[in-house]
């Protein structure tokens, strides 16, 4: 049987039997969760996943607690960082921001495989813009600038109320410490070090047990879960900003096969992957037939599986939730 045909019997069998105490997450959190790990970790290594239909109250989750790698997950703090800065008067969308050279970071070639003469100037609305649909590091780190630095990301969303959720480096700092370059992975430096040790980027899709073990820049499922709510209702951002970052997260265009692969064709999604090693990340906002919307952040690690069959068990999570709160609705009715 398929994992989410498996969850949609767990959650048929549960309505009958807790009847309006349905979905107590107490209840039926672990014949979900048993569910996954059974099939979800044979793809991908350890699996955490936390989920909650926008203005519900009970949320579905699996090692919810346990700190995960985010890897480029954690743009979304650094964009809704950034919009409370617009909020307060500090910073306009609209404003100009220079990009130089020497500021190109390796990844995603959005910027850095575009613009290789001097003089580029971009809005920070169109530096949120390529930080979440391409995942590019370069305005990533721009962005973290003008959020204030990695502190003051951590800062903020202490501020939320949301703790085990850590921003402490730039992408250049992950991506040179993961490499074991000497140095922030500035495009320039990145070329110099993997032409002097080629074998490095040999390393890029392999897992990194020490790397993974650094609390630095790790959440737990439950804290993405609750920025992605804080976001929605517009605690963590004005509406407006709300709105800016939720159209540009629905727009995202990494990681097809993650959140999205296994939905109904059409079916609404706003998200944010994260790649790194064994790392294989996505988080986001899931709309249903209905019209109703879950949030849900979905985690994984320690992976010496291809990416394929990651992005599949991230998939197969995704589509689950999307049944088991389908199958939640109905049967209550």
């Amino acid at each position: 049987m398929k994992l989410r045909h498996f969850i949609m019997a767990i959650a048929v069998s549960a309505v009958a039997t807790f009847g309006s105490a349905y979905a107590k997450t107490k209840e039926v959190q672990p014949s979900v969760g048993a569910a996954i790990e059974q099939v979800a970790t044979k793809l991908a290594g350890r699996i955490g996943f936390a989920a909650q239909e926008i203005g519900g109250k009970d949320i579905i989750a699996f090692n919810g607690d346990e700190t995960f790698a985010m890897a480029s997950t954690y743009k979304v703090a650094i964009a809704a960082a950034v919009l409370d800065r617009v909020d307060r008067g500090e910073l306009r969308l609209d404003q100009m921001v220079n990009v130089t050279l020497d500021m190109m970071m390796i990844g995603d070639a959005a910027l850095n495989g575009t613009f290789v003469h001097p003089g580029l100037q971009l809005s920070i609305a169109n530096l949120i813009e390529v930080m979440i649909t391409e995942s590019d590091n370069t305005a990533t780190d721009i962005s973290m600038g003008l959020a204030g630095g990695p502190a003051a990301v951590t800062k903020y969303l202490r501020r939320l109320g949301i703790s085990d959720f850590r921003v402490d480096r730039t992408t250049g700092e992950i991506i040179g410490e993961f490499y074991g370059l000497p140095g922030p992975a500035t495009q320039k430096l990145a070329i110099e070090a993997f032409r002097a040790r080629p074998e490095l980027l040999k390393i890029q899709g392999d897992r990194n047990l020490d790397f993974e073990a650094d609390p630095r820049d790790q959440a737990t499922p439950h804290a993405m879960l609750k920025l992605l709510l804080a976001i929605d209702s517009g605690t963590a951002v004005s509406p407006k900003s709300r709105d800016f970052l939720l159209g540009v997260m629905s727009r995202t265009r990494t990681g097809a096969s993650r959140l999205k692969g296994l939905l109904p064709r059409g079916t609404p999604v706003a998200n944010k992957t994260g790649t790194i090693g064994g790392v294989a990340n996505d988080v986001g906002y899931i709309t249903l037939p209905d019209g109703r919307r879950f949030a849900v952040a979905v985690f994984t690690k320690s992976s010496a599986t291809p990416e394929p069959d990651r992005d599949r068990a991230i998939a197969e999570i995704s589509r689950s939730l999307f049944d088991y709160f389908l199958v939640v609705k109905r049967a209550k009715q």
